[in-house]
């Protein structure tokens, strides 16, 4: 069964990445989505790079998308409550990359073959 998405508002996410692009160009760089089965996928950016966690759920610490070769740490991670965090390059991949794994997320309910990701359970 694929699972429907909606975003932290409330909103049925037809097509993802659409609503991605639309809320970073609003200024709005944290994006919650929570599935039909419960699952939560995060997506915090600065505009060059993304935070990508999939959870099974709340009390989850899941599992989050990793650039094995990157070196150093980008800021400007704006969160919805102010806070700018800043993350090891490892721990967020380039933007068009983590718009490639959220896309397959909510379209298949997996990870993409090909990606790297990190589990925190």
């Amino acid at each position: 069964m694929i699972e429907s998405w909606v975003t932290d508002d409330g909103s049925a996410v037809q097509v993802v990445l659409e609503t991605l692009r639309a809320r970073i160009g609003e200024g709005q760089l944290e994006t919650w989505l929570t599935s039909s089965s419960g699952r939560k996928l995060a997506f915090v950016t600065n505009a060059e790079r993304a935070m990508v966690v999939l959870m099974n759920g709340d009390d989850d610490a899941g599992e989050h998308a990793v650039d094995p070769g990157a070196e150093g740490s980008s800021d400007g991670f704006v969160l919805s409550n102010g806070q700018d965090d800043e993350y090891p390059d490892v721990d967020t991949v380039p933007l068009e990359e983590a718009f490639r794994i959220v896309d397959h997320i909510v379209s298949s309910g997996f990870w993409p073959a090909d990606a790297r990701w990190t589990v925190e359970r």
